[in-house]
């Protein structure tokens, strides 16, 4: 019996912080793994991933957040055209259909915190409110992890990108 229950530790404890990541609920809308990466000293922007699930019976839409971390977060998708990686914002926000579920992940879907007051520290948690049109506001906090076992690559270069 010892065996097993040491097993078992050892497994636990193999298991990836992902796997046991935090989820925000309300009736609608659950928020699944909020997360962001660390940013080097100087970097004016961070990002924002997550899995927004919506657990209603009609669509709703993710139309901005906010932190106290950044002095404006917009929804960007990035998508590669003709062998470039780009993005560009979306400016009528993000539908969650009925029922489904939509990852903003590295490569796709994202939210960009833009002129950020200080450097995202890897473990340190973000406080972010997501606005939806069609469910109510929701306050979650993105915890900041390493991307690629703790790599910092950019996933395409921001540096094109206009802040007001």
């Amino acid at each position: 019996m010892k065996v097993k229950a040491l097993f078992a530790a050892a497994l636990i404890a193999l298991i990836p912080s992902w796997v046991t990541a935090h989820e925000f609920v309300t009736e609608a809308v659950h928020i699944d793994h909020p997360w962001s990466r660390p940013t080097p000293p100087g970097t004016p922007m961070g990002v924002g991933y997550l899995v927004i699930k919506n657990a209603g019976d009609s669509d709703i839409t993710l139309i901005g957040a906010q932190t106290p971390r950044a002095a404006s977060v917009s929804i960007h998708e990035s998508m590669m055209h003709d062998g470039m990686m780009s993005m560009q914002p979306l400016k009528e926000g993000l539908t969650i259909p009925a029922g489904e579920a939509v990852e903003l992940k590295p490569h796709g879907y994202h939210l960009m915190l833009e002129k950020l007051v200080q450097p995202l520290q890897e473990g340190e948690s973000i406080p972010l409110t997501l606005e939806f049109d069609g469910a109510e506001a929701l306050e979650v906090e993105l915890t900041v992890e390493p991307l690629d076992g703790g790599s910092m690559k950019e996933e395409m270069d921001h540096s094109g990108h206009q802040m007001e």
